[in-house]
């Protein structure tokens, strides 16, 4: 078997993307297209394209091969924000996707929720200083404090006394949640009157004017007021599993997540919301912003490697940043992208040298010889 295989794909044009961002990260040269995400791993929305192998595609790769690829590398360029948004456990995946299957929604229907069995943890690397994002539910005495000020900005102060009221009660955060994205009419109330009310402390509340710029009256940007805001720089991480809250807003990032297209959404979109769904596979639980912290692995290597979650299954992978002269050892098929610089890659006896912006595919487990400076991105399973 071929033991490095060169992949290419096209950037994927979603209405957030970044004017040319894929192509300017990658070294591709300058481009007016909106590049929203490059995939690389064999999902069948976009599989990767295979060069001088056996296989036209990743996907091809799976099927004759008989195995399958638990992983799909993204490049991530966010002009805008992306929509307020979860993603389900392997379990409630399949329930959901056999669910709907038993309804006889077809499986590309816009407003089918479960486009496949799949789990969809994902973890997010910085490429570059600045990459900002909401996440996970912000610890409640933070959240409370927010609207309090709210509150007091207000010309009429009975919505955010309702959300107070929310809050302080058992399963705050649900109740609230649910209740501002409910038909209500005074969450209604509270949702047409956010943003004159958050333009009144405009530095404290930026975020939330950026989005109701974006999304005027939509309930999902008072839900953003209780998730934790973080910026990252160049090389911190977020880790967000199943049922993890999030909205990645701006900036350039490596993705790494299950091989799945399942998002429930919960507004911040003109695509299908289904808030039922979501609140049912939501993780209520307050808490500080989900970093994951990198571990070294000799001179030139960080390992991101997310802690097992309850389920296990769920994190079947781990990520790799290399930067000099190393060795790796994979458990399994890889990934690799370089972003900066230049490498020479030996795998049992065979070698290819990569650029900015080349990717490969190693398909088999083996030890991964690199020399050279810059930075490649290694994805693998566990």
């Amino acid at each position: 078997m071929t033991p490095i295989v060169p992949i290419r794909n096209e950037p994927r044009a979603y209405a957030w993307g970044q004017r040319g961002g894929i192509s300017r990260v990658l070294g591709s040269g300058e481009s007016d297209a909106v590049e929203a995400e490059l995939w690389l791993g064999s999902h069948p929305g976009s599989p990767s394209r295979c060069v001088a192998a056996p296989w036209e595609s990743l996907l091809d790769w799976e099927r004759s091969s008989g195995q399958e690829l638990p992983y799909l590398l993204k490049v991530l360029a966010a002009a805008e924000p992306l929509s307020l948004q979860a993603h389900p456990s392997a379990e409630r995946a399949r329930h959901g996707y056999d669910a709907e299957d038993a309804l006889g929604i077809p499986r590309d229907a816009a407003h089918r929720s479960y486009k496949d069995p799949q789990a969809k943890p994902e973890l997010v690397v910085a490429v570059e200083d600045g990459f900002e994002a909401l996440c996970g539910f912000a610890p409640l005495a933070r959240t409370r404090a927010e609207v309090e000020a709210l509150r007091a900005l207000a010309d009429d102060p009975a919505p955010y006394e309702r959300w107070l009221e929310l809050l302080d009660g058992d399963d705050g955060l649900h109740c609230s949640v649910e209740w501002l994205l409910s038909d209500d009419p005074v969450a209604a109330a509270l949702a047409a009157d956010l943003g004159a009310t958050a333009a009144r402390d405009a530095e404290r509340f930026e975020v939330v004017g950026r989005l109701e710029e974006r999304h005027p009256g939509d309930p999902g940007v008072a839900v953003a007021v209780m998730l934790n805001h973080v910026v990252l720089d160049e090389g911190e991480s977020l880790w967000l599993p199943a049922g993890n809250i999030h909205a990645y807003l701006s900036g350039v990032a490596m993705e790494l997540m299950g091989p799945s297209d399942n998002v429930l959404r919960g507004g911040l979109t003109g695509k299908h919301v289904d808030v039922r769904e979501l609140l049912a596979v939501l993780d209520f639980a307050d808490c500080e912003p989900p970093r994951l912290v990198p571990e070294p692995e000799g001179e030139h290597v960080l390992v991101y490697r997310p802690a097992s979650v309850p389920s296990g299954a769920d994190v079947p992978f781990e990520l790799r940043t290399i930067t000099g002269d190393a060795v790796v050892e994979t458990a399994s098929p890889a990934v690799a992208l370089v972003v900066d610089g230049g490498f020479e890659l030996e795998v049992d006896g065979e070698g290819v040298s990569l650029g900015r912006g080349d990717a490969v595919f190693v398909p088999e487990p083996a030890a991964l010889r690199l020399t050279g400076a810059g930075r490649l991105y290694l994805a693998s399973a566990r």
